[in-house]
């Protein structure tokens, strides 16, 4: 994250756009608007961007829906903006990729301390590595990005991941052969939103499983511990460069 961190604002109502625009950027931010999600997209092919602040109901492609598509690509933070207080919306866009998720009308305060939040939780390193920061992570073949926020197979092949996906295997990554309950997962994973899960842990799982194992129904690298939780189970090489944070 630079000194300036660069906001991608997508919303279709102007007034709120000028505003909150005006307001960010008087705190420090660089921002960048864009009034649909097809603008957000050429934008996003262009520029780079520290987060993401997406309205969920726009015309056209919804929220929703780019916040998939931008947590597929794994290029950034997410935080949903919107004016319906449906919890179920909610939680489809924090399990689809969003990182947090604030109603409208929201205090400017509020937005911001959500932002440096985000921004924190997504740019730590977690003290991994003894000196300079963690790279990535290799095990079994696989090599998890932390800086591209991507996955490898065997064969040096993409797989697809969304953010949330990427965070949970992270977690376990950088915590090899270590049990983690459901509620520390959440924790890690969900942060502040984690009391609206109560099966998302296991989905995420469910969904690396049939990304990653030969046999979902039988996985040898993410392993369930009855009654605990679930594990990496495998030797995990972090790489680390030598520049100190």
């Amino acid at each position: 994250m630079t000194d300036f961190p660069h906001l991608l604002l997508v919303d279709d109502d102007d007034d709120l756009r000028d505003s909150v625009n005006e307001y960010l950027s008087g705190q420090g931010f660089r921002v960048t608007m864009a009034e649909n999600a097809a603008m957000a997209r050429s934008l996003v092919r262009t520029q780079q961007f520290d987060l993401a602040l997406l309205d969920v109901m726009m015309p056209g492609e919804d929220g929703l829906s780019l916040c998939r598509f931008l947590a597929e690509q794994g290029a950034m933070p997410i935080i949903m903006l919107t004016a319906r207080g449906d919890a179920t919306d909610r939680i489809i866009g924090l399990e689809i990729g969003a990182d947090d998720y604030l109603p409208k009308p929201f205090d400017p305060r509020e937005l911001v301390a959500r932002i440096k939040t985000v921004l924190r939780r997504f740019t730590r390193s977690g003290g991994h590595a003894d000196q300079g920061q963690v790279d990535g992570y290799m095990f079994e073949g696989w090599l998890l990005d932390s800086n591209k926020r991507r996955l490898k197979d065997p064969e040096g092949v993409n797989v697809p991941i969304t953010s949330a996906e990427y965070k949970l295997l992270e977690v376990l990554a950088s915590r090899p052969r270590q049990v983690m309950d459901r509620d520390q997962l959440l924790d890690m994973v969900h942060g502040r939103e984690a009391q609206l899960f109560d099966r998302a842990i296991d989905n995420l799982v469910s969904r690396l499983r049939k990304k990653m194992e030969q046999d979902a129904r039988q996985p040898d690298l993410i392993q369930t511990v009855r009654g605990g939780g679930y594990m990496l189970a495998a030797h995990v090489r972090v790489i680390a460069s030598e520049t100190s944070l």
